[in-house]
């Protein structure tokens, strides 16, 4: 017979009783819900069929032996950076300022780095805690084996880098920590002692040095260009006091690529007050503090950028045709102004006539006709600025140096020192003189065998005079 054949079991009892099922623990939930209803109905008054259990806001029945659970919440524990300096100094203390034996310390300590980063990084530096928006000290222990504490040389300040490296190894999310603070306190350069400012000048160097990381050069060089810090020549004296301790163990190169990284390479005039801001204060400067390579590379790099200049002037001029007086009267002025040497200029003005050219792609022919005509046309422009010997060999120099390199030049060589002479820019002593003791080897063999017989007609010509 199956189970719903099964017929309710009838109780003595007036009350029909509820129907009993094979089911026990069903039985029992199904008489729960009865019971709690007809309490529910007895003590409230009448009301519509819609106020069941399910609407009721009394409390729920259970089954027996069950119990609900509250769920637990997330508590926040309040920020105490006082007592995570206080232990931090106090390992300090307690290691007596040995960093080898205080680095293994914190590395075995169950401080919570991650959440007071900072405030680790402000006992390294300064001893303790600082301020809120300062360097001053706040209250709380403090030690005397900090960054700023201690003598201002690379011996004394290597070991706290070194320190720091291996603490970062260890826990590489404190690299950002480390760059906030130094950022903090280079924006506030004003609020440290003359000395303090050096030692920090010092750590930064020596960091880039070791490749510390946490201190990518943006980091370093970009906060400390704020006005008031420039005008009162505390960015300068840092900078001055960062190369000359960086340039100790690294090349200029080196010293060139962590400016070009920081974006001040093309702005190290920036690092002067306004009042100073020139190439001569800068010479001045750095000379007088020992960095003549420092002088040198920024003189180079001012003299590339005029000539850039100036062949981009003469390159518009030209390509314009613009009248030949006015392109003589713009080089004399770039000349004046960039104070550029001769020898500069000639390389300049035959590099930009020569862009000028329509070249074929194929045709020798037109190529030769084209490069002869640019020739004669600008010879004069030429003559103007070839006013001696070395001048005119430095230009036939140019000449031989591009037809080696363009092939389409190659075979152009001899006709182009032939127009020049036409065209009175190269005189017959100068043509001589590089035909028989020329030093630029590059294509000389091919040039003297294609010029061979201009130098002969020239050698004729001299003996019937």
């Amino acid at each position: 017979m199956s189970l719903r054949a099964l017929p309710p079991v009838q109780c003595p009892n007036h009350h029909t009783s509820p129907p009993l099922y094979p089911f026990p623990l069903v039985s029992l939930f199904l008489s729960l819900i009865k019971k709690s209803s007809r309490a529910s109905e007895s003590a409230s008054p009448p009301s519509d069929s819609s106020s069941s259990w399910f609407m009721s806001s009394k409390e729920r029945p259970t089954l027996g032996g069950t119990r609900i659970k509250t769920r637990k919440r997330n508590i926040a524990a309040p920020l105490d950076p006082a007592a995570f300096a206080d232990a931090v100094v106090q390992i300090y203390l307690d290691n007596a300022g040995d960093l080898e034996l205080i680095a293994k310390c914190i590395e075995s300590s169950d401080l919570n780095f991650s959440r007071y980063g900072d405030t680790f990084f402000e006992v390294v530096f300064t001893g303790g805690r600082t301020q809120p928006g300062t360097t001053k000290p706040d209250e709380g222990e403090r030690h005397p084996y900090s960054v700023l504490e201690s003598e201002a040389t690379r011996e004394v300040i290597l070991p706290s880098v070194i320190y720091i490296q291996k603490i970062l190894r260890r826990r590489p999310f404190l690299i950002k920590n480390l760059e906030n603070v130094m950022r903090r306190f280079l924006q506030s350069l004003e609020l440290f002692e003359e000395n303090e400012r050096k030692k920090l000048a010092i750590f930064t160097a020596l960091a880039f040095s070791q490749k510390l990381s946490g201190l990518p050069p943006e980091t370093v060089f970009q906060p400390m260009l704020k006005d008031n810090l420039v005008g009162k020549g505390l960015v300068l004296s840092f900078i001055t006091d960062f190369f000359k301790e960086y340039l100790i163990d690294n090349s200029l190169d080196d010293l060139i690529s962590i400016l070009k990284r920081g974006k001040v390479e093309d702005n190290l005039l920036e690092f002067f007050p306004s009042t100073k801001r020139s190439d001569e204060s800068f010479s001045e400067h750095f000379t007088k503090e020992g960095l003549v390579a420092l002088v040198e590379y920024n003189e180079k790099k001012i003299f590339e950028v005029k000539l850039k200049e100036m062949k981009s002037a003469l390159t518009t001029q030209i390509t314009e045709e613009t009248d030949m007086s006015e392109v003589i009267e713009t080089v004399k002025q770039r000349v004046k102004d960039a104070k550029l040497p001769d020898v500069e200029v000639v390389r300049i003005l035959w590099d930009v006539i020569m862009d000028a050219v329509q070249w074929s792609g194929k045709n020798q022919q037109q190529n030769a006709n084209a490069a002869l005509r640019q020739v004669k046309t600008w010879a004069e422009l030429l003559n103007t600025f070839c006013t001696n010997v070395k001048l005119e060999l430095e230009l036939i120099y140019k000449v031989q140096m591009q037809c080696y390199e363009d092939a389409k030049l190659m075979k152009l060589f001899p006709e182009i020192v032939r127009s020049l002479y036409d065209q009175d820019v190269l005189a017959e002593d100068t043509i001589l003189h590089w035909f028989r003791r020329g030093t630029n080897p590059k294509g000389r063999q091919t040039f003297v065998k294609a010029l061979e017989p201009f130098v002969n007609w020239l050698e004729e010509a001299e003996e019937e005079e």
